[in-house]
């Protein structure tokens, strides 16, 4: 029975699924976007979100925490400096998993795992809405209203200039 038993061990040893994953997440920190197994990269987010929420808040304790599970300095400081900007207004969900089909090998599940806030094709800028609430409605008829009575008063205006001409 498992009962209790949330992680997968992804059949490895747990020193060799520890280095497996933080030289995954080193990859992912580095090119923003790696192919993987379904279930590496499940195990692979739920290892490197909380490091990604440590790093957004830059003390020695946090990089030591996360250079205790990455074991490679350069990418805590590529960590530390280029993504958690990026990312700091973010309050979770920092990577995407997106299925790819079947590998042709051996028929494994195959997923692309990225960092959310650096996929252009998702993250293109779309125009704000608007809200629209109630008053906002009698606001805008109010607007509606001055601009009809300006529009109103140049007639007048101009009619007046009419008279005065003939």
């Amino acid at each position: 029975m498992r009962h209790g038993k949330k992680i997968n061990h992804l059949g490895r040893k747990t020193a060799h699924r520890k280095s497996m994953l933080a030289n995954m997440a080193c990859s992912l920190i580095e090119h923003k976007r790696i192919n993987t197994t379904v279930a590496k990269a499940k195990a692979l987010k739920q290892f490197v979100e909380p490091l990604i929420t440590k790093s957004k808040e830059d003390t020695t304790h946090n990089r030591r925490l996360v250079f205790a599970k990455l074991r490679q300095k350069d990418f805590v400081a590529e960590l530390f400096r280029d993504v958690a900007p990026k990312i700091g207004d973010r309050p979770g969900g920092y990577t995407r998993i997106i299925k790819l089909g079947n590998r042709l090998g051996d028929n494994a599940d195959m997923a692309m795992i990225e960092l959310v806030d650096y996929n252009e094709i998702y993250n293109l800028t779309k125009p704000e809405k608007k809200k629209s609430t109630r008053r906002g409605k009698k606001k805008a008829t109010e607007e509606t209203t001055a601009t009809a009575e300006t529009k109103t008063s140049e007639k007048k205006a101009d009619k007046k200039d009419d008279e005065k001409e003939d």
